[in-house]
């Protein structure tokens, strides 16, 4: 047999090699997935469930319920998206994100959020006044860990203030949690499917 493989010709055998080769890749074992994948599979997933009524009572509670809970912050998301100023919540999530940054990529990732939401013109900008704005930019420059608070703590005050009222008295809030009476208990079907779609669609 090997005196066999030997008359064949050199590039016989290099097709033969490249052949093994290949199949043994093919028949490895995919990689696991990373956590950034994992992440987005998870975020995808909780955009397309219904939240409980119940959560949903919560939320109409106080809008600190609404940012604790993630579906809370998908759905409210949501509800900005359709007003054109998603960006003061992915910011606000943006900063809390920032906390959990390793020292040693901080100051990378605080340049990073500065020049999407805070700077003058920035592809996001959130609405700071000048003051807080010139504020951020001298903190971030230091390479505070806090650098980040005040604007975050202002641009929660203003959506507590303004989009959480309008929030609460959205079609988008009210088809997710229906009145079991009357009419409602009809509509409740395809007023819930309606949301759905909506926060699939903002997914």
């Amino acid at each position: 047999m090997c005196k066999g493989l030997a008359t064949l010709p050199a590039t016989c055998l290099k097709s033969a090699k490249d052949i093994k080769h290949k199949l043994s890749f093919l028949l490895q074992k995919p990689e696991p997935q990373t956590a950034d994948q994992k992440e987005v599979k998870e975020k995808t997933a909780a955009s397309k469930r219904l939240p409980d009524p119940s959560e949903v009572e919560k939320w109409k509670e106080s809008f600190s319920h609404v940012m604790s809970s993630e579906m809370g912050r998908t759905v409210f998301t949501s509800f900005l998206r359709s007003e054109f100023s998603q960006e003061n919540v992915d910011f606000w999530i943006a900063c809390e994100d920032f906390k959990k940054t390793p020292p040693s990529q901080t100051a990378v990732r605080a340049k990073q959020i500065y020049q999407q939401y805070v700077e003058a013109d920035a592809p996001n900008e959130v609405n700071l006044d000048a003051a807080a704005r010139e504020k951020t930019r001298q903190e971030v420059e230091k390479g505070s860990p806090s650098c980040f608070d005040e604007a975050q703590k202002l641009i929660y005050t203003l959506m507590e203030k303004d989009s959480y009222r309008r929030f609460l008295k959205s079609k988008l809030l009210q088809d997710l949690c229906p009145k079991e009476t009357g009419t409602s208990r009809v509509k409740k079907s395809s007023d819930w499917a309606e949301s759905r779609q909506a926060l699939a669609g903002g997914a």
